[in-house]
Order: structure tokens, then C-alpha cells, then sequence
């Protein structure tokens, strides 16, 4: 192969798993943690032939090991959010470009150029602790977002409902990111038409309202700005690509990420499109991490290769951002 950087041009299932298997031989080599977990299974490296074998390391790792490969630094260290006293998971990337170039990328073809956006953020609650991935995300975002509206909005509601209403009346193509109960705190007092706006809702009471149904969250929203639908983030601090949803909890991925769903009783069992399970995700823009993780969501995925989330495992911690818990 020669650029693994070149998961970007990824066009087929052919040249998907041909980058899927030389991630595999680099981060069995390289990655001591993700080693160590394939020894332990006693997989034999020369079975794999496809990505169905590859072997989906446990996300609990992130939480007590470095998963990061040989001979490398962490230029910075994201960590997920929780309640006092929980063991956090933390993500070492040792090449933050190639998280902003793949974020860059998969956000433009999802939602069109970045100058052309205006970006707003409604996220209190990760802008009060270090290490979210999504605010690093979010930053550069505005950053290459030309308008100068883009901005954050901490707990400034009537500042954010004024900006909201110059940027309708200019036309201007508008993203607003929220926690949860941030957007629901905002629509109680300044709720008003701007089916334009796409909301990304970034999931999570954070302990600030009672939990409520996802399905429930969002017609609020919808009622609230007359929007059709709203928009939501597959994304996880283990992570460096992300999916979209448009509405209706249906999300779709870069052609470098693929949802593949395990046996609920066997964790190394892989089984057919439209049946619930375990959530397996690739990720080939996590060159040194890992690129193949067994996630703790349940859900299912489907011929076309989207999915959704359908909740979680028992006795797994719940992650901050996007919950999606029904």
C-alpha cells in the first residue's frame, strides 16, 4: 500500500478491505496493547483475510492502558466526560492533523464547505472540563468557518436567540451544536421558526433534567424551531472519524468507517444486517490507536451500511457525548 493516509480515497469494498488488513498488520505489530489482546485470543495472524476476522479490541482498554503505537507521542490527550470518581477513557493521538483533516473532511461532505457555515455552539457542560474531543472539533470548525457569527454561547441565551434570528434573516446557512439539556433550558423561553437550522444534539442531561426518550427529545426540538428533523453525531472520544444522522436516528459513515454488529452472547461472533447487537466500529483514520473496537452500544446496522443505536449494554458506563439511549 502505498499511503495509509490514502483512506480517503477509498471508493470500493475491495479497497476498503485492503486498507483494513494492512491497518491490521501495523497495529498488531505496533500497538503493545491491541498486541497483547490478539495473543491473549490466540488468533492466528495469517487466518485473517477479511475484516470480519480481525479480532475488535474492548473500549473498556482506553480506560486503564495507552493505547497508542510503539515509539510514539501523544501530541494531545482527549478523555470522555464523567461523574466523580469514574475511571475516564483517554484517547493519545499522536497525529492531531490527521483528526483535523478527517473531521474537516467528513463534516464538508456531509453539510457542504465550511466558509460557507456558520457554527455555533451551545455546549456548557464540555466547555467546563478539559479534554473533550468534540470542543477541539468544534474550535477548528469555527475557526474554518468565514462567518463572523460563529461563536459559543455558554449559558447567553437571549445573545444566542439574537444571533439565530440575524443569521435567518441573512439566509445564512446555519449549524447549531447543543448538549441536551442546554437546547432544552433555550426553547423554553425563546422557542421560533427557523426550519433551516440544522440542530446537532450532542446528547446528555449531564445529571441537569431527568433523562427522557430520544424520540421525545427531539420533537420538542422540532416543535420548538419548526425544524424537520434533527441531526445528530456518532462520534466517541476513543475515536478520530465520526457518522451523521439527518433524523430519525439513521446514520450514515465515511467510506473509511464501517459498523459491524457482534453476538450479544458471543463477543467474537459477527451477525447479519437488521438483527440487534453489539456495535463493532472500524476506524481507518486511527492509524496509531486502534482501528478496530468493540464498542459497549447496542444497535443494528443495514444493507446500505447505515445504522442505528438502539441503547446500551448493561453495567457499562454512559458516555457524555451522544447517548442516544432509548
Amino acid at each position: 500500500m502505498k499511503n495509509w493516509k490514502d483512506y480517503f480515497e477509498i471508493k470500493t469494498e475491495e479497497d476498503f478491505n485492503q486498507h483494513c488488513l494492512d491497518t491490521y498488520q501495523f497495529q498488531s505489530q505496533h500497538c503493545k496493547v491491541y498486541r497483547d489482546y490478539i495473543r491473549l485470543l490466540g488468533k492466528d495472524k495469517t487466518s485473517i483475510r477479511h475484516f470480519s476476522d480481525i479480532p475488535f479490541m474492548p473500549i473498556e482498554f482506553f480506560k486503564t492502558q495507552q493505547v497508542i503505537a510503539d515509539g510514539m507521542n501523544a501530541e494531545v490527550t482527549f478523555s470522555s466526560s464523567g461523574t466523580t470518581g469514574m475511571v475516564t477513557s483517554k484517547h493519545l493521538v499522536a497525529d492531531v492533523d490527521v483528526y483535523k483533516q478527517t473531521f474537516r473532511r467528513i463534516f464538508a461532505d456531509f453539510y457542504g464547505p465550511l466558509s460557507d457555515i456558520a457554527v455555533l455552539a451551545l455546549l456548557p457542560s464540555y466547555l467546563e472540563r478539559n479534554g473533550s474531543s468534540l470542543i477541539y472539533m468544534v474550535d477548528d470548525l469555527m475557526k474554518q468557518s468565514k462567518q463572523p457569527e460563529s461563536n459559543y454561547f455558554l449559558y447567553n441565551h437571549q445573545e444566542l436567540y439574537d444571533t439565530l434570528i440575524l443569521l435567518k434573516n441573512k439566509g445564512t446557512k446555519t449549524i447549531l451544536f447543543g448538549v441536551t439539556y442546554a437546547l432544552l433550558d433555550f426553547i423554553e423561553n425563546y422557542a421560533f421558526e427557523f426550519p433551516e437550522l440544522i440542530i446537532m444534539e450532542t446528547g446528555g442531561m449531564k445529571g441537569k433534567r431527568k433523562e427522557m426518550v430520544k424520540q421525545e427529545i427531539h420533537q420538542l426540538l422540532e416543535k420548538a424551531f419548526a425544524v424537520n428533523g434533527i441531526h445528530s453525531e456518532y462520534g466517541m472520544t476513543e475515536l478520530l472519524s465520526q457518522g451523521y444522522s439527518a433524523g430519525k436516528g439513521i446514520f450514515r459513515l465515511p467510506k473509511w468507517m464501517k459498523i459491524l454488529i457482534r453476538d450479544t452472547n458471543d463477543p467474537l461472533s459477527l451477525i447479519p444486517p437488521h438483527k440487534t447487537g453489539g456495535i463493532n466500529v472500524i476506524d481507518l483514520a486511527n492509524r496509531y490507536s486502534c482501528s478496530f473496537i468493540a464498542t459497549q452500544d447496542l444497535g443494528k446496522v443495514y444493507q446500505d451500511g447505515s445504522f442505528e443505536i438502539l441503547g446500551r449494554f448493561d453495567q457499562s458506563d454512559i458516555r457524555g457525548c451522544n447517548l442516544l439511549v432509548q
